[in-house]
């Protein structure tokens, strides 16, 4: 079956003057037109588009890269607003809609939101959404300390930063666990500290406990070959001095010198950490 709003790979059945008509192994045929037809193709081989419906509502397969799939979220800019709602630039030649219905705050053309694509049970039509809480799954995550997860800043809050976990759970970097600048639409890599009572993810964006000093005495190492060997960092200086330089805690940072210090990498002077 051919899944609408997602990618196929599908078989090309016959070429036709309008284009390639492509095929499920259910005998479904959708049509891939003349523009997106990549060079040396071959009949009966295999090829993968992403699928959807055109201006006039026909399914069509394309070989553009959506900037959304059905079922996801993105950061998508308004292209324009009419009766019907806002149509966000998705990377294709269509729209995708936005009915006033499904947004949080009305749109404005020409800023961005952060929407969810799914299909409408009514309509059959690939349909966007800003109301993007109602789409996040309220179950309990199993996931252990430090597992490694994708993240997609979505909000701000007094606590942090609230993120999409691998694109279905609500999870939260607190500032005080935050050493770089973080904007919204970002994508990051983080890891789990833990998983509340009310289904939501406290999540690092280092590696939390033992496995925390490795990585971070590697990257106080290659710091320290980016700036020749020296970094002006110590014991004594201040939080800020060390996240503007290194995007790490304190406490990262004296376990990280510990480590590289125990394995004579380097030497510690008055005036900062020396690689030898």
């Amino acid at each position: 079956m051919i899944r609408l709003g997602d990618y196929n790979t599908l078989r090309i059945e016959r070429s036709t003057s309008v284009g390639l008509f492509l095929q499920d192994e259910e005998g479904t045929e959708i049509l891939l037109p003349n523009k997106y037809v990549p060079e040396d193709i071959k009949i009966d081989t295999d090829i993968t588009v992403f699928c959807y419906l055109d201006n006039s509502e026909r399914p069509v397969a394309t070989t553009l890269t959506p900037y959304i799939v059905r079922d996801g979220f993105a950061y998508l800019k308004v292209a324009e607003v009419s009766a019907y709602g806002a149509f966000l630039d998705w990377g294709l030649e269509k729209h995708l809609l936005v009915p006033f219905r499904e947004q949080a705050q009305r749109m404005e053309e020409g800023k961005q939101y952060l929407v969810y694509c799914y299909l409408d049970e009514e309509s059959l039509r690939l349909t966007g959404s800003s109301k993007v809480d109602r789409f996040l799954v309220n179950q309990k995550p199993d996931y252990q300390p430090n597992a490694v997860v994708d993240l997609l800043v979505f909000r701000k809050t007094p606590l942090g930063w609230e993120v999409i976990v691998d694109n279905k759970y609500k999870g939260l970097i607190f500032d005080s666990d935050i050493f770089k600048p973080i904007s919204l639409g970002d994508h990051l890599q983080g890891f789990v500290k833990k998983v509340r009572e009310d289904h939501k993810i406290d999540i690092s964006l280092q590696p939390i406990g033992a496995k925390m000093l490795e990585p971070t005495a590697k990257m106080i190492l290659d710091k320290l070959t980016e700036n020749n060997g020296f970094l002006p960092l110590h014991d004594k200086s201040t939080p800020e001095e060390i996240q503007s330089q290194l995007h790490l805690s304190k406490k990262a940072f004296k376990k990280g010198v510990g480590i590289l210090y125990r394995q004579r990498k380097i030497v510690i002077e008055e005036e900062g950490i020396r690689l030898l």
